[in-house]
């Protein structure tokens, strides 16, 4: 019998009637024979990985997180480097890093991927110290997180009306990221550095990202890239947006990012705030992470 806590953020997303019948759901459909569950809610922010710290010191074998991407960062931050692995529930807006791990988005079939799931080791990216398991960045994509955290309604239709409203009065910035045989100095749309493929809902960023790799891809969009904006918009949600005359990938370890100021920079999805010099690595094998079993 394996221990597995779900940690529940009961505000995060747009599933709130979805989480309140989750207890049900849990009791229904959990293999007892594998698993014993314990149920928790975050009260506050940052409270979902004091939870998981305190799970992963009880030894428990799990921890799924049950929201959006925010929430799954804090449980990956109290998570990593340790033998407890990350599950997830995706009930949030974007669900990135679900998405990559190919991990259902219907909290029924994600419950029934934990009676045959496996254990995989992922990567975990660290800018300035600041955990990120799918992407962070800098640019437009930063200025819609933060204009998305504040608009008061979540969802791909927000999204995108925030896309829609700043796309053209956006203005790019000169950034230089310095590594090892890296120097490059770029007027950028936006800087993203990509542990997994996707921003979420399906934009993949970084198609040939992996969280398995123990590198990042770094993207950087063409200052002129609103030449070909609505054929970038295509190119983003059918994985070669790499192909893109306006987009420049290249793969790291381990680099510095230079701004000219403090401009809004994200982490999964959430605006952060950071100082103009970041230091942005990935760290291998970092996270256990439970995924549908591979037979």
């Amino acid at each position: 019998m394996k221990n597995i806590a779900f940690i529940i953020n009961p505000i995060s997303g747009t599933q709130q009637n979805a989480k309140r019948k989750l207890p049900k759901l849990i009791e229904k459909e959990l293999d007892r024979s594998q698993w014993l569950p314990n149920i928790v809610y975050t009260e506050y922010a940052g409270h979902a990985t004091e939870l998981s710290r305190q799970f992963a010191v009880m030894g428990f074998d799990a921890v799924a997180a049950v929201g959006g991407d925010g929430t799954v960062n804090e449980v990956a931050q109290g998570l990593r480097d340790s033998e407890t692995a990350l599950a997830i529930i995706p009930m949030g807006s974007g669900n990135g890093f679900a998405r990559h791990l190919h991990i259902p988005m219907q909290p029924l079939k994600a419950l029934k991927l934990l009676n045959h799931s496996e254990v995989i080791r992922c990567d975990y990216g660290l800018a300035n110290e600041r955990l990120f398991v799918t992407t962070c960045g800098t640019g437009f994509d930063a200025e819609i997180a933060y204009q998305f955290a504040t608009a008061g309604k979540r969802g791909l239709k927000t999204y995108i009306e925030k896309i829609v409203k700043d796309l053209f009065s956006y203005k790019s910035q000169m950034y230089r990221i310095t590594g090892k045989d890296i120097d490059i100095s770029h007027k950028a749309f936006l800087v993203t550095f990509a542990n997994a493929a996707q921003w979420g809902n399906d934009a993949y960023i970084a198609p040939k990202a992996s969280v398995q790799d123990g590198m990042m891809d770094i993207c950087l969009m063409s200052s002129s890239a609103l030449l070909g904006a609505p054929g970038l918009a295509l190119r983003l949600f059918t994985k070669n947006i790499d192909n893109s005359l306006f987009m420049d990938t290249i793969k790291a370890k381990d680099v510095m990012l230079y701004r000219e100021g403090e401009t809004p920079f994200h982490i999964d999805g959430d605006p952060v705030k950071m100082p103009k010099d970041i230091h942005i690595q990935i760290i291998a094998d970092g996270l256990k992470v439970l995924v549908e079993k591979r037979f």
